[in-house]
């Protein structure tokens, strides 16, 4: 049994060897050449922010991508020195403290850099490229005029270039993602061809690195695959298709929680709210101190399992805001406070990311990332408790 936090009724531990073993994957597909900068921001999609960080850094990531100026911070006062790029915005009363930071930031408004220009802050900056994803990003014009106010503040550094694939996750067909690379990389030219080097160009995330490690350029931002777990299923197919089957991805998170009381309930009775699920036979039931707030989702309701000792327990009724019944009758030796795996593996059962998502109807991206940040992080080594303090950290790749 694992060692309890300090609030031990819900928990996620994280293999830090998982996360090592991700990256090391990854730095064998792009290459040293590339900068590996993995993404921790949605507090390192659920894996917690400065534990992930630390273990990547640990593991040799030559940056971290956060996505606004709170995680940043929180990275810098953890003892992380290494450089951080941040992908969301950063407003304009930021930008002094984003300079002290000494972070790199992603510009698509004029504003920025006219507020950066008058602060007279040094900033590295990186222009996003609309290529077709249509969310954050401008167009090639758009880029020249930033680059050419950019170049004019001599305080200021156009350090790089980035986009974001819109369609390369959820298809094997790679036609749009491919039309996306041509479109960058006549940006980055007209950029170049206009005066501006454009030093980092950085385009590629978890399924681009695997799928197309030739076109990594200058630096990599793999995000759900440094946690071990794969973009898509489309993406593991494409894969195959590209001679890739063989890699493989180590899940790094494992959720848990223990039973906070166990009691006999007759045929023909109602389990929990709207009376949605009705006993057919004498049932034992375990409850368990977690719920939708936790970030178990009510659409778990009468569909999920999870694993008490080394077998599958189904949730019956409604998840409820704080607790979730499941039926442990085909479990009789399960025990008061008896360790309860959410989501991970638990002898040779296995609840994956994957399985949570399809009955709640979402991805893997959503479960892992809503866990409730209230919720502690212990970081683990295999099975046996690591620390996560007195790293020692690789110098960065500036």
């Amino acid at each position: 049994m694992s060692p309890a936090p300090v609030d031990g009724r819900i928990w996620c531990e994280v293999d830090t060897d998982a996360l090592a073993t991700n990256l090391r994957l990854f730095r064998g597909l792009v290459g040293s050449d590339s900068r590996l900068a993995p993404t921790v921001k949605a507090n390192a999609y659920g894996h917690g922010l400065e534990l992930a960080g630390r273990a990547f850094a640990h593991a040799g990531a030559d940056w971290l991508c956060v996505h606004g100026i709170d995680e940043a911070r929180r990275l810098r006062a953890a003892g992380l020195d290494l450089p951080l790029y941040v992908l969301g915005p950063v407003l304009l009363d930021e930008l002094a403290e984003a300079s002290a930071l000494d972070l790199r930031i992603v510009v698509y408004n004029e504003a920025t850099v006219t507020r950066l220009v008058s602060l007279g802050c040094p900033m590295r900056l990186h222009i996003k490229l609309e290529t077709g994803n249509h969310r954050q990003g401008v167009e090639i014009d758009q880029a020249l005029a930033l680059a050419a106010q950019i170049a004019a503040a001599p305080h200021l550094e156009l350090e790089g270039a980035a986009s974001h694939f819109a369609n390369i996750e959820d298809t094997t067909n790679h036609r749009y993602a491919r039309r996306q690379l041509s479109r960058f990389e006549s940006a980055v030219t007209a950029l170049r061809d206009a005066g501006h080097p454009v030093p980092i160009r950085h385009l590629s995330n978890s399924a681009a690195a695997i799928l197309w490690p030739e076109q990594t350029f200058e630096m990599v931002r793999v995000g759900i695959g440094a946690y071990g777990l794969w973009p898509s299923t489309e993406t593991q197919v494409a894969a195959a298709l590209a001679g890739r089957g063989s890699t493989q991805l180590q899940p790094a998170l494992t959720w848990k929680t223990r039973i906070a009381q166990l009691k006999e309930v007759p045929e023909g009775a109602f389990i929990g709210y709207g009376c949605t699920f009705m006993t057919t036979h004498p049932t034992r039931l375990a409850i368990l101190p977690v719920g939708y707030f936790d970030g178990y989702d009510r659409g778990l309701s009468n569909l999920a399992h999870v694993l008490i000792r080394g077998r599958r327990a189904p949730v019956r009724g409604r998840v409820c805001m704080n607790i979730v019944m499941v039926d442990v009758t085909d479990i009789p030796d399960a025990a008061l406070e008896d360790e309860v795996v959410l989501l991970g593996r638990q002898g040779s059962e296995n609840v994956s990311a994957e399985q949570v998502a399809a009955w709640a109807g979402t991805i893997n991206y959503e479960v892992v990332s809503r866990i409730g940040g209230h919720l502690p992080r212990l970081a683990v080594s295999g099975t046996a408790p690591a620390p996560t303090d007195d790293v020692t950290y690789r110098p960065p790749k500036a």
